[in-house]
């Protein structure tokens, strides 16, 4: 079965990917810094039949890191790596003359240097994935499509020659929203550590994902004055991410809107 590893997995988008990932089959390995709702997410992935593996820790310890890394090898290798665990640096949100800097700090190594982290404990692991042999496209039966809203370069990677690397990002990575410049900031160092993970890392996939603005935690902290009902739940995101999966699609920068609109 393939395995994957998912950071921020008690909640959100990471649980929601979480689920979907294990009701295809795929063994799990989860992290969240809380253990009661980890382990409570980590028996829900169970009830689907998959194996899986909770550890409570923080991304941003690097011993935290290599047990994340030794978990998925004694499952039998690492296909799939998503970074999504993520602190804003201010709750709520601040202008810039505001900005705590112990808060920048603490995302800047969360959002950036952790994953960066992560990915270098898992690389040869994720060499030697086979996530998509047998297929031109995919390691799953799919619709043939993944998401559009895509910018980088098309990829000329044979199949079957690595595992991927989801990074989950922000459009704050990429615009200038007022109060949202610390969070900002670290999702763009995130962003070109990723593009440039793809240039280095050949026998990869690498996307880098803006799921846009969710019904979660982390969007009412940030922003606590916006209720965030008319947000979309992080579930209506996932059929997109999956779609990376089922195309192999190429190395890049996907974002929403459009996120289901088709694939390159």
């Amino acid at each position: 079965m393939p395995v994957a590893v998912i950071t921020g997995a008690s909640k959100g988008l990471g649980r929601a990917l979480g689920a979907a990932l294990a009701g295809r089959g795929w063994d799990l390995v989860v992290d969240a810094r809380s253990a009661g709702p980890l382990e409570e997410a980590a028996r829900g992935l169970r009830r689907a039949g998959a194996r899986v593996v909770a550890l409570p820790g923080d991304v941003a310890d690097a011993a935290h890191r290599a047990e994340l890394v030794a978990a998925a090898r004694e499952l039998g290798g690492l296909d799939l790596l998503v970074n999504n665990a993520s602190v804003l640096g201010a709750e709520p949100l601040v202008r810039l003359e505001a900005q705590p800097l112990d808060g920048l700090r603490a995302a800047l190594e969360v959002n950036a240097v952790a994953p960066l982290g992560l990915v270098q404990e898992a690389l040869p692991l994720l060499r030697a994935s086979k996530l998509f042999a047998g297929s031109a496209s995919s390691p799953h039966t799919g619709d043939g499509d993944a998401p559009s809203s895509h910018t980088g370069t098309e990829s000329s990677k044979a199949p079957g020659s690595g595992g991927a690397v989801l990074n989950i990002s922000s459009d704050a990575a990429a615009e200038a929203y007022e109060t949202w410049g610390g969070y900002g900031a670290a999702k763009a160092a995130l962003d070109q550590l990723s593009a440039v993970l793809a240039v280095e890392e050949p026998g990869l996939r690498v996307w880098w994902v803006d799921p846009g603005d969710m019904r979660t935690d982390l969007y009412a902290a940030a922003v606590p004055d916006d209720d965030g009902s008319r947000r979309p739940l992080p579930e209506t995101v996932v059929p997109a991410l999956l779609r990376l999966l089922d195309a192999g699609a190429a190395d890049g920068r996907y974002a929403a809107p459009g996120l289901l609109d088709g694939v390159r």
